[in-house]
């Protein structure tokens, strides 16, 4: 043995110090190499967040951010809302350490699903909804992309075009098939219906689709309520399964009832459905990292089964989610006097951003374009899809100092009192030769 083991070694010694270009030997099936990582380059920047270290290093003082995607006041500062910091004055110095189980806060779950499915909703008694605190709306998205493969393994996701891109990476890692349907119709800059009803009805019964619930990402363009009937009617017809990411709850149109009425229409209609909801926009609890995951099932046993199985998935990908903002989730949709506090600290946030929307149409139209800008306040929620073209796009940022991402995507958070003639008059100059 010790023999075998000089062998090797010296075998090992011979080739470094050679410098052969020959294969690494084996240890135990893995491949030695002095360097291990060699072989790995960078990954590509992210384009969103590409966009605010282009803006940190821009030294002028002209300089707009209008690409963030987090809420801003008029100032362009970050907000914490009163109803966060009574809710952390309540738990301070009361809170233990200990583990969430698997699934999550119990609490914050139930009130969270009222959110979604109603207050006096019958799925709830019923006990009807197999749900989970996830990681925000990106780790509900994922634990049901890796649910998805895993139970359903042939299946496909449908994801509109265009979506917020990292609904593509999260399907993608969880080696699902994707496809894709229409959703926005450029000439129009609004939602291209026949062509998202035919994609519909030409995908296989049986497929998942994946739809925004409110203020689509990054378009702001929403289905009409009578037209939100017509695809549901159309999916159920087609045997389709829904999955809504709803990332904007209140704070879309200021009203979380009127936010879900999407998703009230397809409970409605008898459908089978999951849902994404995050609490990082309408709550300002972007870094907290608190959403929840749930899936309507056919009945109670059903549900514990789908449960115990999300659990299953949640163990060897993070073991249990984080305390303190499920904590404050769950205080705040419980004590009637920080939910009506919150219920109006959330309606201020989507009337700035309406607000902002009207001052940035009026202000470029009062410059004479002879475009049409009413895409701008048709559209809603945190992101307005411009029209502006990736050179119109360069334009602005390297003349006016202005960023965003080069699909002509405005966060418009980002969008204050006093920027809003300055952004105007800058879309005006590079749109003139439309």
């Amino acid at each position: 043995m010790a023999a075998a083991l000089r062998a090797t070694s010296s075998a090992i010694s011979k080739t470094i110090t050679s410098g052969s270009s020959r294969t690494p030997p084996l240890f135990g099936g893995a491949r030695w190499s002095s360097s291990w990582w060699g072989h790995v380059d960078p990954a590509p920047k992210d384009p969103i967040l590409g966009v605010t270290e282009a803006f940190l290093a821009d030294p002028s003082p002209h300089k707009v951010n209008v690409g963030v995607g987090a809420y801003r006041d008029d100032d362009g500062k970050p907000v914490v809302l009163d109803c966060v910091r009574k809710a952390e004055a309540k738990i301070a110095g009361n809170l233990n350490m200990e583990y969430l189980p698997m699934g999550g806060s119990n609490h914050m779950v139930e009130e969270t699903l009222k959110l979604a499915y109603g207050e006096n909703s019958e799925f709830i008694k019923d006990k009807r909804i197999a749900a989970v605190q996830a990681l925000s709306g990106t780790g509900a998205c994922r634990l049901f992309a890796d649910f998805q493969k895993r139970y359903q393994p042939e299946s496909e996701i449908y994801i509109p075009v265009p979506t917020w891109s990292n609904h593509h990476n999260i399907w993608k890692d969880a080696n699902v098939s994707q496809k894709t349907y229409h959703y926005y119709h450029p000439e129009s800059k609004g939602l291209d219906f026949s062509g998202m009803m035919d994609d519909i009805k030409n995908a296989p019964k049986g497929s998942f689709f994946l739809l925004h619930a409110c203020a689509h990402n990054p378009t702001g363009v929403d289905p009409t309520e009578e037209q939100w009937k017509e695809i549901s009617q159309l999916m159920k017809d087609k045997g389709h399964f829904p999955f809504f990411d709803m990332a904007y709850q209140g704070f879309a149109s200021g009203y979380p009832e009127k936010d879900a009425k999407a998703i009230r229409i397809f409970l409605e209609d008898g459908h089978s459905l999951g849902i994404s909801q995050s609490f990082a926009k309408n709550m300002g609890l972007y870094g907290q990292r608190v959403g929840c995951l749930s899936v309507l099932c056919e009945d109670e046993k059903q549900a514990v089964a789908v449960k115990t199985r999300l659990q299953h998935i949640a163990r060897p990908m993070y073991s249990n989610p984080p305390v303190h903002g499920a904590l404050l989730v769950s205080i705040i949709l419980s004590d009637p006097d920080l939910k009506n506090l919150w219920l109006k600290e959330v309606k201020v946030m989507a009337d700035r951003i309406i607000g902002m929307r009207t001052a940035l149409r009026e202000n470029i139209e009062k410059l004479g374009s002879p475009l049409s800008w009413e895409h701008i306040t048709n559209q809603i929620g945190m992101f307005c899809y411009s029209g502006l073209t990736p050179e119109q796009v360069d334009r602005l940022t390297s003349e006016f100092h202005i960023y965003l991402t080069r699909n002509g995507r405005i966060s418009m958070a980002g969008v204050t009192t006093k920027n809003v003639e300055y952004l105007a008059n800058a879309i005006h100059e590079v749109s003139k030769s439309s």
